[in-house]
């Protein structure tokens, strides 16, 4: 086997389409295929950048299915993207399935560092950093039932950052106030974006502030393990 044949885990750009790397653009020209979520999607970022690498759909429902073509790539010396819609693959999106199958093969993983919901906004909220502000954990997408998204809720022990869908942000944040209404949580919505909100508040607050808004887009919270008084940057 070549030492050059690599999967490169390449980060894309979650929203601004400016946020690319100079050395992600370099790899997806490199490569000899990109395996992405949405071909239609990766495609906006591939033109914008006059990239004209082969796309090939690998998504959730696909994952195991393509694991041998994409091993088969790599064993004829051709070199692999990955990429999700946004952001940084395998984390909350496709990828893990992949990277282990080829780790295994013996073949190398080189991640290409980029854009991340989760970085984005710890980088712009407040954390006090004498009362463990530092500290975070990331549970990826909460769970849909009731009882699990308040038994993550009741259990904070640090700062814990989460993904949540827009048209599920209302209900889960009706359930979190049922159990523990003082707490305090960041919403980021939009980010990179023109339209682009960060918000701090109790559930309730965060109800009121939400309750007549159009909500999409990617959406990342975190619940904060110590009180803050609310603010709002938007």
């Amino acid at each position: 086997m070549a030492a050059k044949v690599e999967l490169f885990v390449v980060s894309t750009p979650i929203g601004n389409l400016a946020d690319i790397t100079l050395r992600a653009i370099e790899t997806l020209k490199s490569v000899d295929v990109i395996a992405c979520e949405d071909t239609r999607t990766t495609g906006i970022l591939c033109k914008k950048y006059n990239i004209n690498t082969r796309l090939i759909s690998y998504h959730k429902y696909s994952e195991k299915a393509r694991l041998g073509l994409f091993l088969g790539y790599l064993e004829e010396g051709k070199n692999i993207a990955l990429v999700s819609d946004a952001g940084t693959p395998t984390i909350s999106d496709p990828g893990a399935v992949l990277v282990k199958a080829v780790t295994e093969a013996g073949f190398k993983v080189t991640p290409v560092v980029g854009a991340s919901a989760v970085t984005a906004l710890l980088a712009a909220v407040p954390r006090d950093k004498d009362n463990g502000g530092e500290e975070f954990c990331f549970v990826g997408f909460l769970p849909r039932k009731k009882g699990q998204i308040q038994k993550v809720a009741t259990a904070v022990q640090m700062n814990t950052v989460f993904y949540e869908s827009p048209h599920r942000l209302l209900k889960t944040l009706a359930l979190i106030d049922e159990v523990v209404p003082e707490i305090k949580i960041a919403i980021g919505r939009e980010l990179t974006k023109k339209f682009e909100e960060i918000i701090i508040g109790t559930p309730q607050e965060l109800l009121q502030h939400y309750k007549n808004a159009t909500l999409k887009g990617e959406i990342v919270g975190m619940f904060y393990v110590a009180a803050l008084r609310g603010t709002k940057r938007g």
